[in-house]
Parts: structure tokens; sequence; C-alpha cells
């Protein structure tokens, strides 16, 4: 009888309502974790309703052919035959990051770049010789998109997933290509610790990392993103792997909450000082109205 009456009395500080008439997933929360759902929700805004673009990187089918170090870029070049040749194909290969090189504000470009023959493009390979000549190299077997299995030198090569795109293009159309000569926010897709950055206009992005182009809301999402705000958010809206790693994707992310109303020239101010975090941090937390202990709550929390 003693242990019921502590269960017991466990219920009756730790209850509350909680409205099931929604249609809403059903989640139970603490009284606090509810009070800082509640305030999220009444003054965000979600992603999903901004108008912004949301994509993911960019999905070649194989990487080893078509991101490559500045030194093949540097052989490809040099195999162009004439400068018209050069110049396309210089425009044609574009500085590109991958998920771990994104980190917290900023990125670490590790000199790698993407043959981006996207099929929304429409190029002619025959304009690029060196770069014909260089994919060649990898078989056609290999690179084109059949989702087929061949035989070659009595070895199985398997074929890109079935498409409708050719042996040189990308697996992934790439629509909003143009998105990527735009400054934008990107993330990597699975980690243990969030990193939001924003990135210069030209530099593209590898798949499962994801990017925003939001235009003038660029500094501002950034910030959102980077708070303990968002990492609180996140931890309790995405799935993990087997590792506890989190798995940010875009359909977890546009739920976000984001306040519309806000102050740029201050945002600007408070992100080129040397104590950001801590600033964007104050600002988050009397944009959505947290109490002392919310906050303390949001800012310890752990997955």
């Amino acid at each position: 009888m003693f242990g019921c009456k502590l269960r017991s009395d466990f219920v009756r500080q730790q209850n509350s309502v909680c409205d099931f008439g929604s249609s809403d997933s059903w989640v139970v929360l603490s009284p606090i974790e509810q009070s800082i759902k509640k305030k999220i929700e009444a003054v965000g805004t979600p992603l999903k309703d901004w108008d912004i673009n949301i994509y993911r990187g960019v999905l070649t089918g194989c990487n080893e052919a078509f991101i490559i170090s500045t030194a093949k870029r540097n052989e490809i070049l040099a195999n162009c035959q004439t400068e018209d040749e050069r110049k396309r194909t210089a425009e044609l290969i574009r500085p590109i990051l991958r998920g771990r090189d994104i980190k917290r504000y900023g990125y670490e470009w590790a000199e790698l770049w993407l043959i981006a023959t996207f099929p929304s493009r429409h190029y002619s390979i025959d304009e690029y010789p060196a770069v014909k000549q260089y994919l060649l190299s990898f078989g056609i077997e290999r690179l084109e998109q059949t989702g087929k299995t061949h035989i070659v030198n009595g070895e199985k090569v398997k074929a890109r997933k079935k498409t409708h795109n050719k042996w040189f293009e990308t697996q992934d159309s790439i629509s909003y290509w143009d998105l990527f000569f735009q400054p934008h926010i990107c993330w990597k897709a699975v980690g243990r610790n969030l990193s939001f950055a924003k990135v210069d206009s030209g530099i593209f992005l590898t798949a499962p990392a994801s990017f925003i182009s939001a235009g003038e809301y660029n500094d501002y999402l950034l910030a959102l993103l980077c708070s303990d705000v968002s990492k609180y958010f996140i931890f309790k809206n995405s799935d993990t792997t087997g590792a506890g790693d989190i798995m940010l994707n875009i359909q977890s992310l546009i739920k976000f909450p984001i306040p519309i109303d806000f102050d740029m020239k201050y945002i600007s101010k408070i992100l080129n000082m040397p104590n950001k975090e801590e600033m964007v941090n104050l600002y988050v937390k009397q944009l959505y109205g947290f109490s002392y202990d919310e906050w303390e709550y949001i800012t310890t929390y752990r997955i």
C-alpha cells in the first residue's frame, strides 16, 4: 500500500490535462513541456508556411564519378581542347559541400567539386569532350540509369537506379539548381551535434544534406536554427539512429514554429558579435516569452 501511495502522489503532482480531440499525434508531455510547446506554437509560424524554398542536396547516384577533387578538376580543364570548352567546363564543375563539412554558423570546404550535369539543364555532353572522356572512364554500364546489372570483364557492374535521365546526368533532375546561386542555409541530415550554416552563392550541396533559400530571412532563420530552442524542438520531433544520432529531414524541420515578428537589424548586429550564440539565445528566449524555469529546461534537455 505504501508503494501505491507513492505512485498516486507522483501522478497527482505530475498530472496535466491533455487534449486528445485533435488530429495531431498523441504525445504525453510533462506540465513544463506542455507549457513550452504552447508558447512555441502560439508565437511561431511553422517553416512550411513561410515564403521560402527548402530542398535536399544533389543526389548523383554515383558520387565517385560526379564528385571530384581539385586535382581531378584541374586535370579535366587541362584536357580541354579550346578556350571556349575550358570556360564552359569550368562553369559546369561547381564547388560542393558534404554534410560533414557543415559546422555551426559556417562550413569547411574540402576542395571537392560537382560535375553538375543536371537533367533539368538539358546539357549536350558532346559540348564537354573532356568531361565526357573522364566520365567514360567509369564505364557507361556503371553510369547508365537503367537499374540493370551487367557483366564487364567477368565482373558484375550495377547501373544506377532506373530513371529517364541520361548516362552522363545526375540521378535527380535538380530543377531548383538556380537556388544554389543564391546564399542559402544548409544542414547535415544525420549527426549527434546539430549544425546549420550560411553558404555563399554558387556552392552546391550533396544529399542527404538539405538547404533553405530564404532571401532576406536567411540571417534570421540561421540565428533561430542555431538557437537552443531549435535544438530542443528538433530533439523532441526527430527520429534517431540506433547509435543515437539525430535524423533531421525536411519533413521534421518544416514543423518548427518560428516567430515572424523580429528585428532584422538587431539580428544582423548580434550575428557579428564574438558572443553571438549567447546573444542569439537571449533574443530567442524573449521572442517566445519563456520563463526562467522553461528556459532552464530547454537548455539542459538531452535526448
